[in-house]
């Protein structure tokens, strides 16, 4: 499976350099739009320092950093919760997942991000559920899906949050992301300038 994964990383980090350098034309919202590969070497390893089995995903794109995450995921006998409202990129992200052979370890939730995770916060069974979490979707809801999610997160459990330094455009959002989390004495967090900045906080209480 480890050769498999690896190929189509590979594979989708050349479509995604394409994609960021505009030598290949798509169209806005079939854009992968993904973390980059320093990311995704940085949230495996996290995943593997914790031996995490249950994850939540908000903002799937076309599974890109789904598959970093399940190949150290799979191996703990977990799952990933994923969430993404596009889909073509569903679509696409489960022809990815059956090439890298990964299906069995992902669960893909389609629909709005807010409606999904608020439906889950009224359940008991997700409160201190998730091990990790990997927040990269619409900005401008990031707080909401923050404060949304912290109850379902474990004690000592890991939020990474990107983008938080580019693209430029989201950088007032995201400033304000980081001050609200500032304000919370229940979590510990730093703002790493690992690919496309990565916000990374660990739940204390």
């Amino acid at each position: 499976m480890i050769n498999s994964i690896s190929k189509v990383l590979d594979e989708l980090e050349i479509q995604s350099t394409l994609e960021k350098s505009r030598k290949k034309d798509v169209l806005h919202e079939d854009r992968m739009l993904a973390i980059t590969k320093e990311t995704g070497e940085l949230i495996n390893m996290i995943l593997r320092l914790k031996n995490a089995k249950n994850m939540l995903e908000v903002g799937m794109s076309t599974g890109y950093s789904t598959i970093w995450c399940a190949e150290v995921i799979a191996e703990q006998s977990g799952k990933i919760i994923t969430i993404e409202q596009n889909p073509s990129k569903i679509k696409r992200a489960k022809e990815n997942f059956q090439r890298a052979g990964v299906m069995d370890t992902v669960i893909i939730k389609e629909g709005l991000a807010m409606q999904i995770l608020t439906e889950f916060s009224l359940h008991q069974k997700y409160k201190d559920f998730f091990d990790f979490v990997l927040i990269d979707a619409d900005k401008e809801n990031v707080i909401e899906y923050f404060d949304l999610i912290f109850p379902m997160i474990s004690i000592g459990g890991v939020i990474v949050t990107d983008n938080m330094l580019y693209p430029e455009q989201f950088r007032q959002d995201m400033k304000k992301f980081s001050e609200h989390l500032k304000d919370n004495p229940k979590l510990h967090t730093i703002t790493s300038p690992i690919g496309n900045g990565e916000e990374i906080t660990i739940k204390l209480k």
